[in-house]
């Protein structure tokens, strides 16, 4: 049986960083720590080395690779959120302690991974039969940085965001 599972590349932080996503995310686990048997160049023997661990069912490898590779946005997580409350609660706890807010749904987390946190009421807005409503819902959205869905809402409507 195969399997393809991203490979995430930390700088000492693979540990850290399981322990923070499988806190936050239902459905989740550190599958297992995987610990250097010999020196190695990012670390020496004993060090953590790859933390395998499952978000929302989805299996992740975390690997302590060094300094060598930063995150960049060509690759981020996509999370689907059901209401404004579970878009705050991912978007702020993954921007806590030292994240970045990105434009239109987008932000970094203090590891520098980028994350998409995206409400699945943005998708009916913007595939709406409505296309000028869409049009309008898409336009708002650009002007966000972490999504509101009753400014949405209020702009695929035609009518000026809630105060």
């Amino acid at each position: 049986m195969s399997k393809i599972s991203p490979c995430l590349w930390f700088d000492g932080q693979a540990e850290e960083a399981a322990q923070f996503y499988t806190g936050l995310f239902p459905d989740s686990r550190i599958d297992s720590v995987s610990r250097s048997a010999s020196d190695h160049p990012s670390g020496k023997k004993g060090d953590v080395l790859t933390v395998n661990f499952t978000l929302r069912g989805v299996p992740f490898v975390g690997l302590n690779g060094g300094p060598d590779f930063r995150f960049n946005e060509a690759v981020s997580f996509m999370v689907d959120c059901e209401d404004q409350a579970e878009v705050d609660r991912y978007w702020d706890a993954l921007v806590e302690g030292g994240g970045e807010h990105g434009p239109c749904g987008w932000l970094k987390d203090r590891f520098g991974l980028s994350w998409q946190v995206t409400p699945i009421r943005l998708y009916e807005l913007v595939e709406s039969p409505d296309r000028e409503g869409a049009q309008r819902a898409m336009e708002a959205m650009l002007q966000m940085s972490k999504l509101d869905i009753a400014e949405l809402e209020a702009a695929f409507e035609g009518q000026p965001t809630p105060a």
